[in-house]
C-alpha cells in the first residue's frame, strides 16, 4: 500500500491503463489504484463502473478505480496499490509523513535539484534524507540523446564533406569547358585576381544557393513532423543561419582550387 496524491502520475509522467486515478473527488474515500504487475497479480485486468473490482487492504476492503500502464520512471510503482492520502490517514493509520518524494525536474537541472533537495525536505537534518540519483531510464534516455546527437552530427559532417567534394569537382569541370571565355577576359585585359574573384564567387553563390535550399526543407520537414505530432514548432534561428553559413564557408574552401587554376591560365595557353 502506497499513499499517494493526485498529481503523482503527472510527476511520474505515467498513464492510466483502464479507469481514472486518485483525484480530490474519491482520495478521501476507500478506493485504490493498482500499478500493472499489482494487477496482473491479482489477475484484475480492468475496470467495471457498475462492478469495480475490491482488493483488501488492512482491514477492510477498498474499490479498484483504475489501473496504470508500466510506469518507466519509477518501476516500484508498478508493484503497488495507491490509496488517497486522506483515505490512507483514516483507515489505514497513515501519520501523514511521507517516506518517498518524487521531484521532476528539467533534465539540466538535474544535478542542481539533487544538491538541494536534502536542505528543503529536511532543513533540520538535510543528511537525513537519501537522494537517489536520476532515474535508470533518464540516464539510458541522456545516453541515448548524446549518441544520436554524436551520429547526426558525424552524418552532418560526411554530408558538408561530400558537398564541399562535388562543389569542387563542378568547378574544376566549369575552368575546363570556359577556358576560352577565360582567355578572351585575359586578353581583354582581365588580371588574374579577377579571375580567381569570379570563380570563387560562382562557388560560394553555388553553395550558398544549395544551403538555403537545405535549410528550407529542413524546416519544412521538422515543421510538417512536429504539426502531425501536435508539437510546438520551434525552429532556431541561429541554427539555420550557421547552416547557411557553413555552405558557404564550404563553398569558399571548395572553390579555392579551381579559382586559383583558372587565374593561372595565361591567354595564349587558354585559347590554344
Amino acid at each position: 500500500m502506497v499513499p499517494a496524491r493526485p498529481d503523482l502520475l503527472d510527476v511520474l509522467e505515467g498513464t492510466v491503463h483502464d479507469g481514472t486515478f486518485l483525484n480530490p473527488a474519491n482520495s478521501e474515500y476507500p478506493v485504490v489504484v493498482l500499478g500493472s504487475l499489482a494487477a496482473s497479480r491479482l489477475g484484475i485486468t480492468g475496470v467495471d463502473a457498475a462492478r469495480p473490482p475490491q482488493v483488501w487492504l488492512g482491514d477492510r476492503w477498498f474499490t479498484v478505480v483504475g489501473i496504470l500502464d508500466p510506469v518507466t520512471l519509477a518501476p516500484e510503482i508498478d508493484r503497488s496499490a495507491l490509496v488517497g492520502w486522506g483515505a490512507a490517514a483514516r483507515h489505514l493509520g497513515f501519520d501523514e509523513h511521507p517516506t518517498t518524494v518524487y521531484v521532476r525536474a528539467e533534465e539540466h537541472a538535474v544535478e542542481d535539484v539533487q544538491r538541494v533537495l536534502g536542505a528543503t525536505l529536511n532543513p533540520q537534518s538535510p543528511n537525513e534524507v537519501e537522494v537517489s540519483r536520476p532515474s535508470d531510464a533518464l540516464a539510458a534516455k541522456e545516453l541515448t540523446d548524446s549518441a544520436y546527437s554524436s551520429l547526426f552530427l558525424g552524418l552532418g559532417g560526411v554530408a558538408l564533406l561530400v558537398g564541399g567534394v562535388g562543389v569542387a569537382n563542378t568547378m574544376v569541370i566549369s575552368v575546363l569547358e570556359r577556358r576560352r571565355e577565360i582567355g578572351l577576359r585575359r586578353a581583354l585585359g582581365a588580371t588574374r585576381r579577377q579571375i580567381r574573384g569570379q570563380f570563387l564567387a560562382e562557388s560560394v553563390l553555388l553553395s550558398l544557393l544549395g544551403g538555403v535550399s537545405g535549410v528550407l526543407l529542413g524546416v519544412l520537414v521538422t515543421s510538417g513532423y512536429a504539426l502531425s505530432q501536435q508539437w510546438p514548432v520551434e525552429i532556431p534561428i541561429v541554427a539555420a543561419l550557421g547552416g547557411v553559413a557553413a555552405a558557404a564557408l564550404i563553398g569558399a574552401v571548395a572553390g579555392a582550387y579551381p579559382a586559383v587554376r583558372a587565374s593561372r591560365l595565361t591567354p595564349t595557353e587558354a585559347l590554344a
